[in-house]
């Protein structure tokens, strides 16, 4: 499995994730994923590496937008899956997985750090 960087190029967070791994010269695919949706699959195995719930990684004004209201349970987890692929812009980004299927939603440069280790090591 080669690294996978979900993201939107207009957010700066996604931008900086990229770069970060560029000047680690980290090889990876980028998925513009607001062109190129996760299907439901796609997104339920990402939460089950995250080992998040769906509204975890939910933008909360994207998702108040798109008129997402679902309550946060088990029951409605499909349901928040399916709003998600239908509104990938209430993902939250950039998610990355790397090589050895370790996902993260990199919002931050110490998890972008850790990415760039674990491809080093």
């Amino acid at each position: 499995m080669a690294v996978e960087i979900w993201m939107n190029p207009s957010c700066s967070k996604c931008r900086s994730a990229k770069a970060d791994l560029d000047a680690a010269g980290i090889e990876y695919v980028e998925r513009r994923y607001l062109d190129e949706p996760p299907t439901t699959a796609e997104l339920g195995e990402v939460l089950e590496r995250l080992g998040l719930d769906p509204w975890d990684i939910a933008r909360p004004v994207e998702t108040r937008d798109a008129g997402i209201d679902l309550a946060k349970d088990a029951a409605h987890r499909d349901a928040w899956i399916a709003a998600l692929v239908a509104n990938p812009r209430a993902i939250q980004r950039p998610i990355i997985t790397a090589s050895d299927a370790t996902t993260v939603v990199a919002r931050d440069p110490g998890t972008i750090a850790s990415i760039v280790e674990r491809e080093r090591s």
